[in-house]
């Protein structure tokens, strides 16, 4: 294949999948069985490109942020972010101090995903005909932090996904859990990916293989035009639909994942 081309199919389809709750590490596990091995640093960088297309979507809130930080609403709103983003942090460190590695094998992010999809399905049966809030609360907050340690440390589960199905469990709505999980995602991988920017850039040495930076920067760019495209859909296709058609969807990409580990 073409080396331009599956460059652009890597940056769709880290666009199409960094946010929805449908894993990009799955879909990323995929596309490499057919597509050259990419550095690093490559990954990283077309994963920041997807989270920082997606700042302007949510716009209104982060110029809530900016200028009217000063009303207890906003401050209370802004601290809970900030609690779950600094749970993720430390725990993250903690993490990686006790050497988590992502595995080996496909099997457990196959597992992940199918799991993922079944508490879906579960978690929207139980919802159905309830009446579900419009506030975050302090729990909700800390259990966005957990459920992206969880998320961590068991590579196909999906970061929004995870939090999504935490805040849905919790009796948060739809949108309010999705912009939530969103908000707590963008500066957790923004940080995730500047630390592994610096280390990668750091470790370049002159036994190391140059990087093609025409090739990062299609990447980071198409990552971060098919980002935009795919939030803003989900942003609208939540407020009238439940996330039951992801579950059907994990399940089945997990299914695929254990028949290519069979071949």
């Amino acid at each position: 294949m073409n080396e331009w081309l599956s460059v652009i199919i890597l940056g769709i389809i880290e666009g199409i999948t960094e946010f929805l709750p449908i894993s990009s590490t799955g879909h990323l596990l995929l596309a490499g069985q057919f597509m050259p091995r990419r550095s690093e640093l490559f990954v990283v960088v077309i994963q920041s490109g997807a989270v920082l297309a997606v700042i302007p979507l949510f716009w209104d809130r982060f110029h809530q942020f900016l200028f009217r930080w000063r009303e207890p609403a906003t401050r209370n709103y802004l601290a809970k972010i900030l609690a779950a983003f600094f749970l993720t942090g430390v725990g993250g460190m903690v993490l990686k101090k006790a050497g988590l590695e992502l595995p080996e094998t496909v099997w457990p992010i196959a597992i992940a995903l199918i799991a993922g999809g079944i508490a879906f399905l579960w978690i929207e049966a139980k919802l159905r005909g309830r009446a579900l809030k419009g506030d975050v609360t302090w729990t909700m907050a800390l259990a966005v932090g957990a459920a992206q340690l969880v998320a961590g440390a068991f590579p196909g589960t999906s970061r929004s996904g995870a939090c999504i199905l935490l805040l849905l469990l919790l009796g948060l709505n739809r949108p309010l859990a999705t912009e939530f999980a969103f908000l707590v995602g963008i500066p957790t991988m923004l940080a995730a990916g500047g630390y592994e920017i610096i280390k990668a850039l750091g470790q370049a040495g002159a036994d190391a293989a140059p990087e093609n930076w025409s090739l990062v920067g299609l990447g980071f760019a198409s990552s971060a035009i098919v980002s935009f495209m795919a939030v803003k859909w989900l942003l609208r296709y939540i407020q009238t639909h439940t996330f039951i058609v992801f579950g059907w969807y994990r399940i089945a990409l997990g299914l695929l994942v254990l028949l290519l580990a069979l071949r």
